[in-house]
């Protein structure tokens, strides 16, 4: 079904993607961890540990890194060779352990009313899971927007893959099938699990011509999980990382955010955990039912072109709410709250999913005399009040809010032989307010020990009056917008007499002082613009904290 709707002709993967992704990555990366953390706990202690003992450590260690190493190495293409020939290998070492196992099996029959209360209660979750599971993996992402890259049919591959994908749960039931239930373990919970029937099979039963193929069947599985992990992680993160306009990119390398090194870790830390406290695989298993899924309903609704805003906030603690409700009915067991923790954890999309069928409340608009009129801010016709920096009759220059704001008195030296202000000298007192603010956020610098240079890449202004001689001006200048490598300057210069003179901005780049090589915005800048950073920023400094901080640095 994702590889349908997603492989629709009028939508595209990469373009989707890159709307929504730093929005969700969140989502993407929660996805990431459970999934790895799944495959880690999964193959340790249900086929690993009971085939080798608890002393299985350094195995398992050596194939994360070298899976991990070959997701790094390899680009989709070459991985997708590799994975092809990963495939025939598995098959061939899962028939033939199959056919070797299946002849010394004592494996009775599971009849259907055997199946308790717990595994019906699941069924829910499970379609629940299954449906939106692809949607919050950046696996399929990748692959669906490699597919369009190369021009080849998204619902066609996703179609083959699904057959691949119940070829291989049927493999797995065919193998388990041969194991039977004499092989379970009861978890801290005090449920009974089967989960590593066959290789405790396998283990009790002496079967040594099955360990070989099983235990390639099984490395298989886990290998190419793995590499298709990391090279996914990386390839996305990447992406949000190179749009992100964060100044944290100014204090932390973007290849190491980008990296999926601490999702791997932080998926060791818990699948151990896991391990050590004796619990299933179910309790990673259920995010994916409960606390995801308004999250991924969310982007779902966005991607067949539902508009309303994604609240995550909202959604995560809609979907821990869901997933206490699981716990409570999977441990008791209580089916009806398993069967409907899933569709509480749908509420968080809820907003997405009314948008897309049309069933969006009124919104309200101010009254208007054009119903399609847009309100415009006012724009000032006269100079502001000023609030100094200190209170000093001669001081000329501060701060009021976010604007730097520098007083002046023009004479005849500014004016030309007309008798009004040179145009040449509107640039110069911007130019000037600039430096003052300059030295004002960032005291310390010195040309002499500087690495970095400041350079003006771009500059406008639009003239609206003319001033003359001994007319009181103002010059206004603030932070208007940034991202990773410039920080774009608006600048207003007003009359006490005629108002609004003119406007305009600057761009700011940076660059090293040895080779000129264009930099991201340095540290020492992003500290020193921080609390001035525009209002719609993220990282804006609101004023009391940027006063606090201006005291501490006093101090």
């Amino acid at each position: 079904m994702f590889g349908w709707m997603l492989g629709a002709p009028q939508r595209n993967p990469a373009k989707i993607l890159a709307d929504v992704g730093s929005r969700y990555a969140l989502l993407f990366q929660l996805c990431q961890l459970f999934a790895f953390a799944i495959t880690v706990f999964g193959f340790a202690y249900y086929a690993w540990i009971p085939l080798f003992g608890p002393q299985a450590e350094l195995g398992l260690s050596v194939l994360i890194l070298a899976a991990c190493s070959i997701g790094h190495a390899l680009p989709l293409r070459r991985l997708k060779t590799l994975h092809a020939a990963y495939l025939v290998i598995g098959l061939i070492a899962a028939g033939v352990a199959l056919l070797r196992f299946w002849p010394a099996s004592q494996a009775a029959s599971l009849p259907l009313f055997a199946l308790d209360d717990r595994f019906t209660g699941l069924v829910v979750p499970t379609l629940v899971g299954f449906l939106l599971g692809p949607w919050m993996d950046v696996q399929h992402w990748q692959r669906a927007v490699e597919i369009r890259r190369e021009g080849a049919s998204i619902r066609l591959a996703y179609g083959v893959g699904a057959i691949l994908f119940f070829g291989l749960l049927s493999m797995n039931a065919l193998l388990a099938a041969a194991a039977g239930s004499a092989g379970s373990i009861v978890s801290a919970d005090g449920i009974t699990g089967l989960q590593p029937a066959v290789a405790l099979a396998i283990a009790r039963g002496h079967l040594d011509g099955v360990v070989l193929p099983f235990v390639v069947w099984t490395v298989i599985a886990a290998a190419s999980t793995f590499d298709s992990f990391y090279g996914a992680t990386r390839w996305f993160m990447t992406a949000v990382t190179a749009r992100s306009s964060s100044p944290l990119l100014a204090f932390i390398p973007a290849g190491l955010i980008a990296s999926p090194v601490w999702i791997v870790f932080a998926a060791l830390a818990l699948a151990f955990a896991m391990i050590a406290a004796n619990l299933s695989m179910m309790y990673l298993m259920l995010p994916f039912a409960t606390l995801l899924v308004g999250a991924a309903g969310s982007l779902v609704g966005e991607t067949l072109g539902a508009r309303r805003p994604y609240d995550p906030v909202l959604s995560y603690m809609i979907g821990l709410t869901a997933a206490l409700i699981f716990l409570a009915g999977y441990v008791t067991p209580v089916p009806a709250f398993l069967a409907v923790a899933p569709l509480i954890g749908l509420i968080g999309a809820l907003p997405a999913i009314l948008d897309l069928f049309g069933w969006t409340a009124p919104q309200t608009v101010a009254p208007a005399t054009d119903p399609n009129a847009v309100p415009q801010a006012p724009v000032p016709t006269a100079a502001p009040v000023v609030t100094m920096a200190r209170e000093d009759a001669v001081m000329s220059h501060g701060f009021d809010g976010q604007w730097f704001v520098m007083r002046m008195i023009p004479t005849y030296d500014d004016t030309n032989s007309v008798g009004n202000v040179y145009f040449a000298n509107y640039v110069r007192w911007v130019g000037k307010t600039r430096e003052l603010f300059f030295n004002i956020c960032m005291p310390r610098f010195d040309l002499k020990t500087t690495s970095f240079y400041v350079l003006t890449k771009s500059f406008t202004h639009d003239f609206r009056r003319e001033a003359a001689e001994f007319e009181p001006i103002v010059v206004r200048l603030r932070i208007a917008n940034h991202n990773r490598k410039f920080v774009t300057l608006a600048h207003e210069i007003h009359s006490e007499r005629h108002g609004l003179l003119g406007r305009g901005e600057q761009s700011l780049m940076f660059v090293d002082t040895q080779l000129f090589r264009p930099l991201d915005i340095p540290r020492s800048i992003v500290e020193g613009f921080l609390p001035y950073w525009p209002k719609s920023s993220p990282h804006t400094v609101q004023p009391q904290q940027a006063a606090e901080s201006a005291a501490i640095g006093g101090r």
